[in-house]
């Protein structure tokens, strides 16, 4: 058993498909295939359920799974602790973040880290904050710079930067543009663009309605903020954005009694060792928390 196997095992768990493995793991299908066969035979049970183009995991499979996630975070994070030990800020730095913050937040202190550390190799993951959550969970990712979720649980830890203000918007020309004294139960019954029913946004703006007892007539969602700026300033919908994104193109609704926020930081997992290269560019995400907007 190698990590190379390891590796192809994991990839194929977690993408359900030996083709889209082959892939990731830049490899053709049948060198993938072959890893796989050979694995089985190592262990001597059957790892995959093949059913036409679906593949699962047998129970063998679930059963190796979390140990072979097990392995490859030791092995990984002694070769850490190793280059560590002499001090030096060099190697690949592999950083989840979503796209909003990638484009908004991130490119400064990107730019200052790979001045003060050209060494370093930064694998950039624009990723679903969601996604890059779990790819911290499972030691994919060392960092990630995303909309922290309102709870998060040992192993990893949530370290808050930026306080992000949320306001409701429409087009201008939208009737609740037009009218005023507009309360939230006028909100909910005219069609909005949500952020997808899986974002912790969107569990944030969900849990305001449901406070108040209403529900939100959502009549289309998507991931990506800008898409959702888009359909609202073209009269489709209203919906609710970050302050940092408004401009002319959308009117802010003014909702007496009501603010909302999210927060925005970074994730680590707490039981992994950390390479110098993120510790370093964990010190400048934490000298942007004196700088909150």
């Amino acid at each position: 058993m190698d990590l190379a196997t390891l590796n192809a095992f994991i990839a194929i768990a977690e993408l359900g498909s030996f083709s889209e493995a082959a892939i990731r793991l830049h490899l053709t299908q049948p060198a993938v295939s072959k890893r796989i066969a050979s694995l089985e035979q190592q262990l001597r049970v059957r790892l995959f359920d093949r059913l036409g183009r679906e593949v699962s995991l047998t129970e063998a499979g679930r059963a190796l799974l979390p140990r072979a996630y097990q392995i490859l975070n030791v092995l990984e994070d002694t070769r850490r602790a190793l280059t560590n030990l002499n001090g030096e800020i060099t190697g690949r730095l592999t950083l989840a973040t979503s796209h909003h913050i990638g484009l908004h937040r991130l490119p400064p202190l990107l730019r200052a880290f790979t001045r003060a550390h050209p060494q370093v190799a930064l694998d950039i993951q624009f990723l679903d904050s969601e996604v890059a959550y779990d790819e911290v969970f499972h030691g994919r990712a060392e960092l990630a710079v995303i909309t922290l979720a309102p709870d998060t649980r040992d192993p990893v830890r949530a370290v808050p930067v930026w306080d992000d203000p949320l306001d409701f918007v429409t087009a201008p020309e939208h009737p609740l543009a037009q009218s005023t004294g507009v309360t939230l139960a006028d909100v909910a019954l005219h069609p909005a663009v949500f952020p997808g029913g899986n974002t912790f946004t969107h569990h944030i703006v969900q849990r305001l309605f449901e406070a108040e007892d209403l529900t939100p007539n959502i009549a289309m969602s998507t991931n990506y903020l800008e898409t959702i700026k888009m359909m609202v300033s073209i009269g489709l919908a209203w919906s609710v954005l970050p302050r940092t994104m408004l401009d002319d193109q959308v009117f802010r609704l003014p909702l007496p009694g009501i603010q909302l926020s999210r927060q925005l930081g970074y994730i680590v997992h707490t039981e992994r060792t950390l390479s110098n290269a993120a510790r370093a560019f964990m010190q400048l995400l934490d000298g942007q928390r004196d700088s909150l907007p």
